[in-house]
């Protein structure tokens, strides 16, 4: 497999919410979703945003105020989909410029009034370059993946 014919990474979990709510936690909630070793900050994190828009970070910072972009947002379209940068290099450190970070996209899409499937995909994994193959074999696996999990977690939390 050459690292430009990655496949995409694509995991799904249907939750008890509407898309609103399901958009809504996760953009406004990620530190109820997001994976605690997930992490870019040195020191202790202290907390987790989006900035709402096209042009928006999503970023951590720790208890210094220090902040880290994950990256930045792509399409922000409230309530149906979200697409950012993923600003990592092939030994999960944080890298600086989205030239070299793939992309994640999520979809909010209804079954019903009351429940969504959320599809979340990892995308141009062959950004990252000669590791490239690596972070997709981690990424790689059974739905709904550690993120949607825990997702669907926070959806329990705020909405249940």
């Amino acid at each position: 497999m050459t690292e430009t014919s990655l496949p995409d990474v694509r995991k799904t979990v249907t939750v008890a919410a509407s898309v609103e709510q399901c958009f809504a936690v996760f953009t406004g909630h990620p530190q109820d979703w997001w994976p605690p070793s997930h992490v870019l900050v040195k020191k202790e994190r202290a907390g987790l945003a989006f900035e709402p828009g096209v042009g928006g970070r999503y970023y951590e910072w720790d208890v210094e105020g220090t902040e880290i972009a994950w990256g930045t947002v792509l399409v922000w379209e409230p309530p149906h989909r979200l697409a950012m940068t993923w600003r990592i290099d092939p030994n999960w450190q944080s890298i600086t410029d989205d030239e070299r970070a793939s992309e994640i996209e999520v979809e909010f899409t209804a079954v019903d009034e009351h429940t969504t499937l959320v599809e979340l995909a990892h995308v141009k994994l062959h950004k990252h370059g000669e590791g490239a193959e690596r972070i997709f074999r981690a990424l790689d696996g059974p739905s709904p993946g550690e993120t949607l999990a825990l997702f669907a977690k926070a959806i329990e939390k705020h909405v249940g």
